[in-house]
């Protein structure tokens, strides 16, 4: 079958580019976003042998992808006869994916989606099945992995409406893209009726494999050497900023300095490039940086937790959070994670990334819906003077993240039939 006008134009501009990838990816790894030492993995050519026997192939785009899938991969991994590879596409999900892939799983980096470096991948690593997490489309690797034989799903399967709205405007190019999965196994009813829409054949709902990840780690010392700076002192956590955010936290945080004068406040900004942007917000408020070896003292009132990958530490410092990414348009961050280790949430009104798991979360907890500092610092002063009911929060907001747990073993059930038509 002939391919859209638009994926064929896709296919040529990728062709046509092809010669200056390495160029783009010198540029790119000069500014931190690629791994030049693992380069070659972007133009398809391997930097690991491919393990004998059956193979999975799971792919997402970045960090939050990545972590997500993981409680799947080790559901694969536990009939023994199985081998994954996990590609993603930036330098800090690899450096996660280095710590945390079980035995038995390996990390490259996904190629460039240019026909040469999709060919050379498939070459080499002849995978069983795809699995693409959420909706990282990448068309000629889906499109010459199907036509290659590769049992595809989409798994976490999740499309926001605006996106949904966007791909509407290719009608033919998107139903040839979804119609080349096998499967798409949605996170809930909405983003089900979404792909069906646009074209995916075989749609069922299983939930979010996020539900079903552990907890986030800690590093115990830092744990401990952070809880013993902090001392009895009172904490507002504001968790993955983004701009427009810290602009209300710092406001709330002079607020309930009024009624909290030894108020430490913890920006974990999402980005930390913009840690110098957030030292500047401070203005004259003592703030001490923890990319920078800063300690936190009596004078400190800002913590700027500029750092990757300790998520897991500041969650357990803190009895509630403000999550980021939902004061500002972009649909909220992971409130499971909190959620998890008992740290409850506040949220504004953007969060339609994850509408269930946060309607759980914070329908649990009985509130946490804020839209200004003002409903910030009203609702840190009720929880902060009241520490039962800052713990019960977090109790409540545990049992409602407990609740959108199954995903896995509903997502491998599905799977099943998937691998028994590749035998």
């Amino acid at each position: 079958m002939s391919l859209p006008i638009g994926l064929r134009a896709w296919r040529l501009l990728t062709w046509a580019l092809s010669p200056a990838a390495r160029l783009l990816l010198r540029q790119r790894a000069a500014r931190g976003k690629e791994d030049w030492t693992r380069v070659n993995e972007r133009l398809g050519l391997a930097g690991l042998p491919r393990p004998e026997g059956r193979l999975i192939w799971i792919h997402g785009a970045s960090v939050g992808e990545s972590l997500s899938a993981l409680p799947l991969i080790g559901k694969l991994l536990e009939s023994g006869n199985t081998n994954v590879l996990v590609t993603s596409g930036t330098v800090t999900s690899a450096a996660m994916m280095s710590q945390r892939l079980p035995q038995g799983a390996v990390h490259q980096f996904v190629p460039l989606d240019t026909p040469g470096a999709v060919a050379r991948f498939l070459d080499h690593w002849k995978p069983d099945a795809g699995l693409f997490v959420e909706s990282d489309l990448w068309p000629n690797l889906i499109l010459t992995a199907k036509d290659r034989g590769v049992k595809l799903a989409l798994v976490n399967a999740r499309i926001s409406a605006r996106s949904a709205g966007r791909w509407l405007g290719a009608k033919k190019s998107v139903r040839a893209l979804l119609s080349a999965f096998d499967m798409v196994l949605a996170q809930d009813e909405e983003i089900a009726a979404r792909f069906k829409k646009l074209g995916a054949r075989k749609v069922e709902v299983v939930g979010s494999l996020k539900a079903d990840a552990p907890p986030l780690s800690v590093d115990e010392d830092a744990l401990v050497v952070l809880r013993q700076q902090i001392g009895r002192r009172p904490v507002l956590l504001a968790a993955q900023t983004h701009p427009g955010e810290d602009e209300t936290v710092l406001p709330a945080h002079d607020l309930l300095r009024a009624i909290f004068p030894d108020l430490l406040t913890i920006l974990v900004p999402r980005h930390t490039a913009r840690a110098q942007d957030l030292e500047m917000l401070c203005g004259t408020r003592a703030y001490k940086r923890r990319s920078t070896g800063g300690q936190i003292s009596d004078q400190t009132a800002i913590y700027i937790a500029d750092t990757m990958g300790e998520m897991g530490l500041f969650y357990r410092l803190a009895p509630f959070c403000f999550l980021g990414g939902t004061l500002v348009p972009l649909g909220g961050h992971n409130v499971l994670e909190p959620a998890q280790l008992h740290c409850a949430v506040l949220a504004g009104p953007h969060t339609q990334s994850a509408p269930r798991a946060y309607d759980a979360v914070l329908g649990a907890q009985g509130f946490g819906r804020i839209a200004s500092s003002a409903d910030l610092a009203r609702e840190a002063a009720r929880l902060l003077g009241d520490p039962a009911a800052a713990q019960a929060a977090g109790d409540a907001a545990a049992r409602g993240a407990a609740s959108q747990s199954g995903a896995v073993n509903r997502t491998i059930n599905a799977l099943r039939l998937l691998f028994d038509a590749r035998a």
